[in-house]
């Protein structure tokens, strides 16, 4: 006699929870397989490798029963296909142990005659029909892996080889008959379940009212005012909550897929009126139904075929030919208006939620439940978009164009804020759930128990420590941030529906329906807090876009085109921290393929989000500096020019004529109505959008790695700034042109203006973005090692400008503090004065800062130091000559014959007018610095000033000082730089006395000055202060170079070799007065005022001490004769 079988001995509700996750993490493996065998570059190579061609064909042909003498060609591979096909294999094993507890299971529940009802037993019922749909997805999926005979046949051929005895596998016979046996997959699995029909049936059947329910039209949901926190504000605080708790956010997609697999592998129940209704909607729904990820199946046209061959169905499989048909016009366009009506219905309740996070705990159902709808809703678009009818059916580009949809990233970014606000207020939902639990729940779970009688231990035991459970609650757990964990709890609720679910319990939840929709309700609430995050997973996860990566970008890149989306697209990257929950501890190896996806994906997004917000920056920025452009001065002339002419034509009456009016600045922003969008308008609405969602959240955490949107596009900007700033140079090597200061220094002022403002949108550090950028564009490279903005200027002014003093009549005029260009006829104008005044030098202080006026200040005195070496050259050549005129300076006659016999004194004085001009440029730049800085800088400038006049005054003794003043652009008077650039080219010679060489090329300069009058170029120009020839600047190279070569000497007699080179000037310039020559004294006077120049800009020679070796009246004299030169007498009326 058999014994009779205890329900609460056969484990049911852990299996059914075990056999799930295992069949969840077997799936899993079987789709890593397909993919690989399907993919030429993951498979194993002598699959497709041509060689062995006719041995694959045998082994396919011929399983499963295979002779191993036919595949003597792939003898030598044995152990490699055993290493490679091991894991293949050994999976279908594992799948063959999975069919088999599976079975078993089934076989159990049928013989324990289970009464399964979703509303009553909702977590038993959900794992048995979760479990029908695994085990039915696993054997689908089985039969739709290509190779699969070929990697089995393989493995045992070569399992059979590698051992003595040439035995098979012992799973191998077994695992070739189930690969026969599920060829037809849908046919053997309607037969296997013919003894577990009845129960499976009872299990759907209970869906009919749940299914109807939820499965109802948007127009439905708007008349009912589902999901609206407002429809009824009387009872805004009152719970949220119905007898079917768990079943009011069970996925609508799942359940479809229950109803068809179910009622297809048990399609004689189909004659039922019931069934035939829910099948029949659920097949009109859609054409596809999904296995596994992206595995989908194109299920009418299976099921046509599976009742093709099936005697009698025929008339079944022309009803799933209509269904195909109805589907096709009807699904997308009730799709369609779902999302539309979840589009407003979740933004209604993030506003409100946001607004009152409070309200979170009574309508968190609410939440749960749009969350649901919404991912059913987005998941059945991406499957339908990328799985269109196989045959070519009317109407296929409009079905297309019905899958198109633009305001798909409006759902996505409302799924997302609720997701976020339920994980920020989680102590919200917690402090509600805990005291609800405490306070209501135990209460009336206690009085539900009161009247139970005949209860078994173990009935007793569970219901008895949940109501102990819940009734010890409170709120300071929660404040203390207490671990709360109802796992277990939650479990043996799974375990009494199993043990109540035999109809010989005394428990029946048929008849106890107040115990069920209690407890089921009891189990939401402990869920609400212990396990929100796995309610969000439940409820909206979307990792389902991991295996539509292309669908998933092209929604993303369309959303990006579309401004009015543009605010939603944080949407995409936040998603991609979705893909980990796609993962199963069963197939490990795919966690790095999908983590590496996820961070790929986000980090493309993210990026390409921050470089469209700044290509509209840019956009907005070019606008801006062209209207800036246009206050600038220069743009006057046409207006001044315009005016005038009207003048001369009210004077000269004649025939009229229309002139065209100018547009003046400003003229853009004048407006007839605000309904007429310029160019601006709409960029600056994309950019207030876009900049929305890139400050949406600070930071995003996806597989344990940060990603800051907000850094995304504070690097783009850096680069953009850089670049535009390098480019608003407009700096041309070949041809010479550069922009002016002032005019750049314009336009970056208005592109930081421009950036400035992105303040408004985002929560973004502008200043920290031009203090990197303006500091890397003072250096000559920046951090990618491209010129920059200093580099460009220095260049420019020290290669470019610098070397048209000579050749294009460029003078350097102390009066005006510029070079000014006296253009000859037919010569190309080019103003130097453009570039070199004081205003175009304090912007160029501005634009490359301390740092890159430092950087001119040095090239411009390595070109010092490179002039003075080619005169050392000279002084060397001229040694013996330069001694004896030293020596012999008392003496005129002597004086004279020796400064003939000098070799290139005109070289000499070249070179120093050279250096002169070079010092006098450096000095305006050094100026216009010290005027920009005392008005960025006024303190610190102010301490520099006071640290120079009240330090040591012997530069020598205090170098540091000097650098400082000279960093400031305060004059001193030994440069460090030039002292440095001349050490460093030195050339090294010990017999060399540095003093002595000085000391020669000052008596070598002041001996040859007298040539310089009878050079043509010598005039002196008063209206500009300054010679033709620049020979005035000679007073600056005189006195910088020899106080910096005296200080190098290691000397401190400046003071007194410049007084021995006033005394040989004057006495060489006096003997200009005994010449008889008349060419040789042409600019006499010219170089009489250059000696009065020399020793202005000294520091140590006097007025008194030029009175004493050269008669002033001289010099007074020639100060009036070149006046009167310049003077244009007035011509006689």
């Amino acid at each position: 006699m058999a014994r009779p079988m205890v329900i609460s001995q056969q484990k049911l509700a852990e299996k059914l929870i075990i056999l799930n996750d295992r069949g969840t993490g077997m799936l899993t493996r079987i789709y890593n397989i397909k993919k690989a065998c399907a993919d030429p570059k993951s498979k194993p190579s002598f699959l497709s490798d041509k060689t062995h061609e006719s041995s694959m064909k045998h082994v396919v042909k011929k399983f499963p029963n295979i002779d191993i003498k036919s595949l003597q060609p792939i003898f030598h591979l044995r152990s490699e296909i055993i290493k490679s096909l091991s894991l293949y294999y050994y999976t279908f094993v594992d799948l063959l142990d999975f069919k088999d507890k599976v079975g078993e299971l089934l076989t159990t529940i049928d013989a324990c005659q289970l009464q399964l009802d979703i509303g009553l037993n909702f977590d038993l019922t959900k794992s048995y029909l979760d479990l029908v749909f695994t085990y039915v997805s696993l054997m689908v999926l089985l039969s739709r892996v290509d190779d699969r005979k070929a990697v089995l046949g393989l493995f045992n051929a070569a399992h059979e080889m590698s051992n003595e005895q040439h035995q098979s596998d012992p799973s191998f016979p077994r695992l070739g008959q189930l690969i026969i046996e599920y060829e037809n997959p849908f046919k053997k699995l309607s037969d296997e379940f013919v003894p577990h029909s009845k129960v499976l049936v009872s299990a759907l059947l209970s869906l009919q009212e749940l299914y109807a329910r939820r499965n109802l039209s948007a127009q439905h949901w708007r008349s009912a005012q589902m999901l609206s926190l407002i429809a009824n504000q009387n009872q805004m605080l009152n719970p949220a909550q119905t007898n079917t708790m768990p079943c009011e956010y069970l996925s609508l997609d799942v359940m479809e897929r229950w109803i068809v697999f179910g009622f297809t592998l048990c399609y004689p129940y189909l004659n039922q009126g019931a069934a035939q209704g829910m099948w029949s909607v659920a097949l009109q729904s859609g054409w596809t139904t999904c296995l596994f990820r992206d595995e989908v199946i194109h299920i009418h046209g299976c099921l046509q075929s599976f009742f093709e061959g099936i005697k009698g169905q025929n008339k079944r499989a022309a009803e799933v030919k209509d269904y195909f048909n109805k589907a096709l016009e009807v699904s997308t366009r009730v799709h369609r208006e779902r999302r539309k009506f979840l589009r407003t219905a979740l933004k209604e309740l993030a506003t409100i939620l946001a607004d009152q996070p409070g309200l979170l705990g009574p309508k968190a159902l609410f939440v749960f439940m749009g969350l649901s709808l919404a991912r059913d809703e987005v998941i059945w678009l991406v499957r339908h978009h990328d799985n269109l009818p196989s045959k070519q059916a009317q109407g296929k580009n409009k079905l297309v164009e019905d899958l198109v949809d633009r305001q798909l990233p409006e759902l996505l970014f409302h799924m997302e804020e609720l997701r976020a606000l339920v994980r920020k207020y989680n102590q919200v939902l917690q402090r509600y759930y805990v005291q609800y639990l405490s306070g209501y729940d135990a209460v009336a779970l206690d009085l539900e128990l009161q009247p139970l009688q005949n209860l078994t231990e173990e009935e007793s035991v569970i219901l008895s420590a949940m109501c102990n459970t819940i009734s010890t609650l409170n709120v300071r757990q929660v404040e203390e941030a207490d671990l709360f964990d109802f796992r277990g709890m939650r479990i043996d609720w799974c375990r009494l529906q199993a043990y109540a679910a035999d109809g010989k319990s005394t428990l029946n939840l048929m008849e106890h329906k107040g115990l069920a929709f209690l407890v089921n309700t009891i189990i939401f609430h402990t869920r609400m807090v212990d396990s929100l995050d796995e309610m969000l997973v439940e409820t909206s996860d979307l990792s389902l876009f991991c295996f539509y990566s292309k669908h998933f970008e092209d929604h993303f890149h369309m959303c990006l085109e579309f401004p009015a989306q543009n605010r939603y697209i944080i949407a995409f990257p936040l998603i991609c921290g979705h893909f980990q929950n796609c993962t199963h501890e069963l197939c490990p190896e795919e966690r790095h393929h999908i983590k590496e996806r996820s961070l790929s994906v986000v980090n493309v997004f993210l990026d390409e989000m921050a470089k469209e917000a700044k290509n509209i920056i840019t956009t907005i920025c070019d606008e801006q500096c062209l209207m800036a452009d246009r206050l600038l001065p220069k743009h006057c002339a046409a207006h001044i020019a315009q005016i005038h002419g009207k003048k001369k034509r009210e004077v000269k009456p004649g025939k009229k004529t229309i002139p065209t009016e100018l547009n003046k600045p400003g003229i853009e922003s004048y407006r007839k109505t605000r309904e007429d969008l310029t160019t601006m308008d709409k960029l600056h609405m994309a950019l207030t959008e876009l900049c929305f969602a890139i400050n949406y959240c600070s930071t995003i955490t996806i597989w344990d790695y940060t990603f800051a949107p907000r850094e995304y596009l504070h690097q783009h900007l850096e680069s953009r700034f850089s670049r535009a700033l390098v480019g608003m140079s407009m700096f041309n090597p070949e041809t010479g042109d550069i922009a002016k200061p002032s005019e750049l220094l314009a336009s970056v002022r208005a592109y930081m203006n421009v950036l400035q403002s992105i303040e408004n949108y985002a929560h973004l550090d502008i200043t920290r973005v031009f203090n990197s950028v303006l500091l890397q564009q003072t250096h000559h490279i920046d951090p990618n090692g491209d010129k920059t903005l200093a580099a460009h200027y220095v260049t420019w002014y020290s290669d470019i400008l610098l070397r048209r003093v000579g050749a294009h009549h460029i003078i350097f005029s102390p009066i005006q503090r510029a070079f000014v260009t006296m253009n000859s006829e037919g010569s190309v104008p080019f103003n130097a004065e453009e570039f070199s005044d004081i205003t175009e030098l304090r912007s160029l202080a501005e634009l490359i800062g301390p740092y890159g006026m430092k950087y001119l200040s040095e090239s411009l005195l390595w070109q010092v130091a490179s002039q003075v070496q080619e005169i050392r050259k000279l002084v060397l050549q001229n040694n013996d000559i330069l001694v004896l005129l030293r020596s012999n300076f008392d003496k005129p006659d002597t004086m004279k014959e020796l400064a003939k016999r000098l070799q290139g004194p005109d070289n000499v004085l070249q070179r120093m007018i050279i250096i002169g001009v070079i010092l006098s440029f450096r000095q305006l730049c050094q100026e216009a610095l010290s005027d920009v800085l005392s008005q960025r800088i006024p303190f610190l400038f102010a301490s520099i000033c006071d640290i120079k006049e009240n330090g040591p005054k012997t530069e020598v003794e205090s170098p540091a000082i000097s650098e400082l003043a000279s960093a400031a652009g305060l004059p001193v008077k030994v440069e460090p730089a030039l002292i440095n650039s001349l050490r460093h080219q030195k050339q090294v010679d010990p017999k060399e006395d540095e003093h002595h060489l000085a000391c020669l090329l000052l008596v070598f300069v002041a001996v040859s000055l007298p040539r310089l009058a009878r050079m043509d170029a010598s005039v002196y120009k008063a209206n500009l202060g300054g010679h033709v020839n620049n020979a005035h600047c000679l007073a600056m190279s005189i006195n910088t170079i020899f106080c910096a070569l005296f200080a190098q000497a290691g000397r401190s007699d400046a003071d007194d070799r410049l007084k021995e080179f006033l005394a040989l000037a004057s006495s060489s310039l006096l003997r200009l007065g005994q010449e008889i020559d008349r060419e040789a004294v042409r600019n006499r006077d010219a170089i009489y005022i250059l000696l009065d120049l020399i020793v202005q800009e000294s520091s140590y020679l006097t007025m008194d001490l030029l009175e004493s070796c050269f008669p002033y009246g001289l010099i007074r004299k020639a100060y009036q004769v070149v006046h009167k030169a310049e003077i244009v007498p007035l011509k006689s009326p």
